[in-house]
C-alpha cells in the first residue's frame, strides 16, 4: 500500500508521521510529474485552503488530482482539505474539488482563539483525542454522506464512499486510529 500526500502547504508531514507510525509507505505529492507515481490513497492536510487551492491550480495538479477522486481514489480530507472536497461553502463562493455532497461552513468555531481539544467518539470508535484548529464543521449532508462523528451538534467527520473527511486533525496527536480507518475501510474497499 502506498498514499500519497498532498504536501503544498500545511500539516503534510505530521500527517507522514502518522503514516510512518502505522508502517504504510506515502510520499509526497508536491508537483504535476509526483502524480506519475502509483498510490493508492491520497490525503488533503490541514492548512489554509485558498492558499492550497491555489497552489493545485498554479502547479498544474488540480485537474488530475479532482479526475482521480472522482474515478473512486480514496481521499482523506482533514480540516483545509475537507474544504476542498466539499461540494458547498455556506460562508464562501469559492468551490475546489467539490467532490464530496456536504455543506461545510469555513471557520465555524471562530479565528486561532476559538481553537480547543475535546474527545469524542467517531463511528464505532470511542474516546477519540480531536484537535480543532480555526476548525470548519458540516452544516448538512446528502443522502449517501454516512455521517461518522458530532461535537456539540455539530457534524464534525463524514464519509461518502472513497471520501473521509474530518474538521479536527488526526494528524496533530499519537493517535493513529482515524488514518487505520481510512486505510482498512475505504482504501480496502476501493481496491
Amino acid at each position: 500500500m502506498r498514499i500519497a500526500v498532498l504536501a503544498v502547504q500545511g500539516a503534510f508531514a505530521e500527517h507522514e508521521k502518522i503514516l510512518d507510525m502505522l508502517g504504510i509507505e506515502h510520499f509526497e505529492i508536491r508537483r504535476k510529474s509526483d502524480l506519475e507515481q502509483y498510490f493508492d490513497g491520497l490525503i488533503l492536510p490541514g492548512g489554509e485552503s485558498t492558499t492550497m487551492g491555489k497552489l493545485l491550480h498554479d502547479f498544474d495538479i488540480f485537474d488530475t488530482l479532482k479526475e482521480k477522486i472522482e474515478n473512486g481514489l480514496p481521499v482523506f480530507g482533514t480540516c483545509a482539505g475537507m474544504i476542498l472536497l466539499a461540494k458547498n461553502l455556506t460562508n464562501d463562493d469559492t468551490r475546489h474539488f467539490a467532490t464530496m455532497d456536504i455543506n461545510v461552513r469555513r471557520n465555524a468555531y471562530g479565528r486561532q482563539l476559538g481553537s480547543f481539544e475535546t474527545v469524542s467518539s467517531f463511528g464505532d470508535i470511542s474516546d477519540v483525542p480531536m484537535v480543532f484548529i480555526r476548525a470548519p464543521y458540516i452544516e448538512s449532508v446528502g443522502e449517501n454522506v454516512k455521517v461518522l462523528s458530532t461535537v456539540d451538534g455539530n457534524i464534525v467527520a463524514a464519509q461518502q464512499g472513497n471520501q473521509l473527511v474530518t474538521s479536527f486533525h488526526p494528524e496533530l496527536s499519537d493517535y493513529t486510529e482515524i488514518h487505520r480507518y481510512f486505510i482498512e475501510k475505504i482504501i480496502k474497499q476501493n481496491v
